[in-house]
């Protein structure tokens, strides 16, 4: 997605929409979930777009360094130029080099003195004017190294700042839609009602893998068995930290054999698989499966969020021997097991 393509997006985000007269909540929520799924997108490729300009630069200040350090050395040069040229001139007026042309023939005792007299005073002209002409070259070439210097160094500020604001504004609005379909899963998780799937136009499927981890980008919070105030007893999954809205992956074929709103796991869905596990995926703010649909590997089947019993956003992941509470494995030894390393 190129720049304008993402500043097409973030207008077309920002245009009025046409109230209808009765509006369908559940449409609305539904695109509520569209939006957060194509801002993250959005995010993505603003982030990159500004990770590469953030080295290019890089690249453009270590450039402006160079060139710095070249004035520097034109400086020296023209300051060495201009003191040349003036002991030129010092050395010209003490060797007669401003008498004018008839004092000299007045003066001079035969022609051939007049001549070598008449000789350095061309040479000396001649080393004045070359000394002059290269000063001036030098100043000249200075005054444009140093415009080109201060254009680079203003290109670069303009690029990066462009792009940290792209991003900015990007990341400002996911951060609202984040918010807005957390409300309107928490509604959901209060009714006790999950409303139907949300079909999000997702990425082509993955090939050669049979498994993958739930979330693509994360960061590992609590593990399994952990102890704390938070759990009744031990932690019986695996919680990956991402944002609101984040894409929730199927962690490999199987069946949706439950898609459930309320309780301690809030928005939730459980998965079987070959083999007979079970996997689950709590605390979401979006489901895009219903009950009784099968999955393949990474396949988008919600959207994180922070639901239920939740302290902030996050994937709660079981690996289970049955479908209920209570029987679950080491979702990080049992995906490693099948080629996943989180």
């Amino acid at each position: 997605m190129t720049t304008l393509a993402v500043l097409s997006a973030l207008v077309a985000l920002v245009a009025p929409a046409v109230a209808s007269e009765a509006p369908d909540r559940s449409a609305e929520e539904a695109g509520t979930s569209a939006k957060v799924a194509r801002l993250y997108e959005e995010a993505a490729t603003a982030t990159q777009a500004y990770e590469k300009g953030r080295r290019a630069a890089d690249r453009q200040r270590a450039e402006a360094k160079r060139l710095g350090r070249l004035l520097e050395d034109q400086r020296r040069e023209v300051r060495m130029l201009r003191a040349d040229l003036g002991r030129i001139a010092r050395a010209q007026y003490r060797t007669g080099g401003g008498i004018p042309y008839t004092a000299q023939l007045l003066l001079a005792q035969n022609p051939d003195e007049l001549m070598r007299g008449q000789r350095a005073v061309w040479q000396a002209d001649l080393a004045v004017d070359n000394a002059i002409a290269k000063t001036r070259r030098a100043a000249l070439r200075l005054d444009a190294d140093e415009q080109k210097a201060k254009a680079a160094w203003h290109a670069l500020e303009k690029r990066t700042a462009g792009l940290a604001g792209l991003k900015r504004g990007i990341e400002k609005k996911l951060d609202e839609a984040r918010w807005t379909l957390q409300s309107e899963a928490d509604r959901q998780v209060t009714a006790g009602r999950c409303r139907g799937a949300v079909r999000l136009e997702e990425p082509p499927p993955i090939t050669g893998r049979k498994w993958v981890a739930p979330v693509e980008t994360y960061e590992l919070s609590a593990g399994f068995g952990g102890t704390g105030a938070r759990w009744a007893n031990r932690h019986t999954g695996q919680d990956f930290a991402v944002g609101i809205g984040a894409p929730v992956r199927a962690v490999g074929a199987g069946k949706v054999v439950r898609v459930k709103c309320g309780a301690g796991f809030g928005m939730e869905i459980l998965v079987r698989h070959k083999g007979g596990y079970y996997s689950q995926y709590a605390h979401l703010a979006a489901v895009t499966v219903d009950q009784g649909e099968r999955v393949r590997p990474g396949q988008w089947i919600g959207q994180a969020g922070t639901t239920g019993n939740s302290t902030g956003p996050h994937l709660h992941f079981e690996v289970r021997l049955t479908p209920q509470l209570g029987s679950g494995v080491d979702p990080v030894r049992w995906l490693a097991e099948r080629g996943v390393k989180l």
